[in-house]
C-alpha cells in the first residue's frame, strides 16, 4: 500500500497536509451529516413492496442511476458538513477479526449488516472494515450482494422501494443510518459511480461544476473543474470543448466524466460499482491507473466481476458468496476479508480458495 515506508510522522503529516489541501479547495466545507431536525431512524425507509421484473438487479440499478441524476439536477444547497467523533462503537468490535490495522481507525466499517427488499433478506450479518487511503474489492457471484453492500454506505439504497437496512454502517465513528443524518450531505462525502455512465445532459464543464454547486462552493469553478479532470485523466482529451455535450463522449470518456463529477467535491470514499465492465481493454485500463494514483487521498471500495481485476487494484478484498437457507432462498454472506495478497495465494476458507481459482461462481 502507498506510504508504508514512511515513518508514522511523516505519514501523519503528511495526511494532515492533504487534509488541509482539500479544505482550501472546496473553500473550507466542514462536515455535518445532520439535517433540519430530527427524523424517524432511516434503517427502514418504505413499506412499498418492489415491482417485479425480469431482471431485478438491471432495474434496480437503471432506476437507482435516474433517481440520482434527478437528485442532482433538482437538489438545492445541502449546505455545510461536519465532522464525526473517533470510531469506538460496536461495528469495530464486530469487524475485528478482520480488521489489519490495530491501533487505526478505518474510515468506514459494516457491522452486522443485514439488507432485506420488501421482507425477503438479501444479505445477513456482514462485518468489516473499510480501511482508510485503501482500494477494497468486492468479489463473489452474482446475487452475493456486493452492489447492495456497497449502497449501504452512501445511503442509495434509501431510494430502493421495499429496502430495509438492519446493522451497523459507520463512516468516521457516525452511525451513518441514524436520526437526523441527511443521506445527501452523507453522498456529498461518499460518491458513487456506476456500472452504465450516467453524464447529464449539460455540458462537460457543467457536469463536473454541479457538485460543488450544489454544496454550496461560489469561488472559481473553473479551478475546481480542471482539477477534477486532471484527477480523472479526462482534461488534456476534453479541454477545448468543455462547452460541448457530455453525451458526445465515448463510453470510457463518460466514465472518466462521472469520476471527476465525483471528485470535483473532494470525496473521502468513492464507491465503484463495476466501472469498467462495459467498457474496452484501454479504458479499463485507464479507469485503473486512475484508482491507482487517487489512493491515499481517497478511499476506493469496488465491486467487481473480475478476479484478475481485484487483484492488480485491490488492497484488501472481500469475497461474499450467496448460501440457501432454509426454505431454499439464497442470501449473501461474508465468507473472508483480507489483504488481497492473502485472498487470492493463501485463503483461510475453502470456499474462497475454490471461488478465486475458478472451480465455481
Amino acid at each position: 500500500m502507498p506510504g508504508v515506508g514512511m515513518a508514522a510522522g511523516d505519514r501523519a503529516a503528511a495526511r494532515e497536509a492533504r487534509v488541509h489541501s482539500r479544505r482550501v479547495v472546496v473553500a473550507a466545507i466542514t462536515f455535518d451529516l445532520s439535517g433540519d431536525g430530527p427524523e424517524p431512524d432511516n434503517r427502514s425507509m418504505t413499506d412499498t413492496p418492489a415491482a417485479p421484473a425480469a431482471d431485478e438487479t438491471a432495474r434496480r440499478d437503471e432506476a437507482l442511476s435516474n433517481a440520482c441524476n434527478d437528485e442532482y439536477m433538482h437538489r438545492p444547497e445541502v449546505g455545510p458538513v461536519e465532522g464525526a467523533a473517533p470510531l469506538g462503537y460496536p461495528s469495530a468490535a464486530q469487524a475485528e477479526r478482520w480488521w489489519p490495522n490495530p491501533g487505526e481507525d478505518p474510515v468506514a466499517s459494516f457491522g452486522g449488516v443485514s439488507v432485506s427488499y420488501s421482507g425477503v433478506l438479501a444479505v445477513a450479518d456482514v462485518s468489516f472494515p473499510v480501511p482508510r487511503g485503501s482500494i477494497v474489492a468486492l468479489i463473489g457471484p452474482s446475487g452475493s450482494g456486493k452492489s447492495t453492500l456497497l449502497r449501504c454506505l452512501n445511503r442509495m439504497n434509501d431510494l430502493v422501494p421495499g429496502c430495509r437496512v438492519e446493522g451497523d454502517v459507520r463512516y468516521r465513528g457516525m452511525d451513518l443510518y441514524a436520526p437526523g443524518v441527511n443521506p445527501v450531505a452523507v453522498r456529498t462525502r461518499i460518491g458513487l459511480v456506476f456500472q452504465k455512465p450516467n453524464p447529464f445532459p449539460r455540458s462537460i464543464f457543467d457536469n463536473v461544476a454541479y457538485g460543488p454547486r450544489t454544496v454550496g462552493y461560489h469561488g472559481d469553478i473553473h479551478d475546481i473543474v480542471e482539477r477534477a479532470l486532471h484527477r480523472a485523466a479526462l482534461w488534456d482529451e476534453v479541454k477545448d470543448r468543455l462547452s460541448k455535450s457530455a453525451l458526445a463522449l465515448s463510453g470510457g470518456q463518460q466514465q472518466r466524466l462521472v469520476i471527476a463529477r465525483a471528485l470535483a467535491i473532494d470525496p473521502d470514499i468513492l464507491l465503484m460499482d463495476e466501472p469498467a465492465s462495459a467498457l474496452d481493454p484501454i479504458s479499463t485500463s485507464r479507469i485503473e491507473d486512475l484508482m491507482r494514483e487517487l489512493v491515499p487521498d481517497v478511499t476506493i471500495v469496488i465491486v467487481t466481476h473480475n478476479l484478475a481485476q481485484a487483484r492488480r487494484v485491490g488492497d484488501f478484498t472481500a469475497f461474499l458468496t450467496s448460501e440457501a437457507e432454509r426454505d431454499g432462498a439464497l442470501v449473501g454472506r461474508l465468507v473472508e476479508f483480507g489483504t488481497t495478497e492473502k485472498i487470492f495465494t493463501d485463503p483461510a476458507d475453502k470456499r474462497t480458495e475454490a471461488y478465486v481459482s475458478g472451480r465455481f461462481g
